[in-house]
């Protein structure tokens, strides 16, 4: 089954990092995606734009709206995402959990629903 792992954090908190911290952090989530690739569980994933770029778009009584920035505000944001291949929650889970700013925010897992074809 496929889950898809959401990344959020503070983006405020990642802007104050150092040159140094930022560079380690994007080297275990190399090694951290290097290693999902080789051991097959990897479907698909993507780091996002800050969240000031986004635009959110509402369609109400056939007219579309579109409103700069995201949806809600929040304390964090989502950074990017993993699609994985993995046997059940409890393994989703696990996986979530190596995931190099799960200490530095959170991860939400949520299965990718199965449509019959």
């Amino acid at each position: 089954m496929q889950y898809m792992l959401l990344i959020y954090e503070s983006e405020a908190q990642a802007l104050r990092r150092s040159q140094s911290e930022q560079g380690k952090l994007v080297q275990s989530f190399m090694t951290f995606t290097q290693n999902l690739v080789s051991s097959g569980k990897m479907r698909g994933g993507d780091r996002l734009e800050r969240s000031t770029t986004a635009t959110t778009v509402r369609v109400h009584n056939g007219k579309t709206t579109a409103i700069d920035g995201p949806f809600a505000e929040t304390k964090e944001q989502l950074g990017g995402y993993y699609i994985v291949e993995a046997g059940d929650l409890d393994e989703a889970i696990a996986i979530a959990a190596r995931i190099p700013s799960a200490e530095l925010g959170s991860i939400e897992v949520r299965p990718v629903m199965q449509i019959p074809k």
